[in-house]
């Protein structure tokens, strides 16, 4: 029993640095994780915060950034070629960007989430789209709006404000014009 006494007692202890940095490291670690959980759980952003800024490049090479807009309502578009449910919205998007285009106060964007481009390209085509749409590349822009699919737009006000939001595609021609109309008076 004298000799395993003896080799505990050999046996060297950590520094109580070591095992002090060990534990801040630790907790460091943990911190991060909990920040990092807490932003991927917030979800898309809510009426009444602003909108942080981004860039759009379009199909045709145009970068567009939404910090030179303030002063209009700005309605971003989600959408993608493979989603039936864009393709019931389509018709009325266009047609609500012509109602509105030349007052020059509310611009579009279509955002074309996870597609190729030749599909895209193929779906503006079909369905006669002239308004702005560019792809999401490296998924920034739906990141940035935490969107859980497609078809979402968002309606940001002339302050950069989210002033509506609609999950799932439009009903018609109506309901989105009614969400600009409101954006246009705030």
């Amino acid at each position: 029993m004298g000799n395993m006494t003896e080799e505990k007692n050999k046996q060297k202890k950590l520094p109580q640095w070591v095992i002090i940095s060990a534990f801040a490291v630790l907790l460091a670690f943990l911190a991060l994780m909990g920040w990092g959980l807490k932003n991927a759980q917030q979800g898309p952003i809510q009426v009444g915060n602003s909108v942080p800024p981004f860039e759009l490049t379009t199909f045709d090479g145009q970068i567009i950034k939404t910090e030179d807009l303030i002063g209009k309502v700005i309605v971003v578009n989600f959408w993608a070629s493979w989603c039936k449910p864009c393709e019931q919205e389509a018709a009325d998007l266009e047609e609500a960007w012509r109602n509105y285009q030349d007052s020059e106060e509310v611009v579009f964007l279509g955002v074309d989430y996870v597609d190729t481009e030749t599909e895209a390209r193929g779906y503006l085509e079909k369905f006669d789209i002239t308004y702005p749409n560019g792809p999401d590349l490296r998924t920034a822009i739906s990141q940035l709006f935490k969107i859980s699919g497609v078809p979402e737009t968002y309606v940001i006000d002339k302050n950069g404000k989210l002033a509506a939001r609609k999950i799932g595609p439009f009903v018609s021609l109506n309901e989105i014009s009614s969400m600009i109309d409101s954006a246009l008076k705030q």
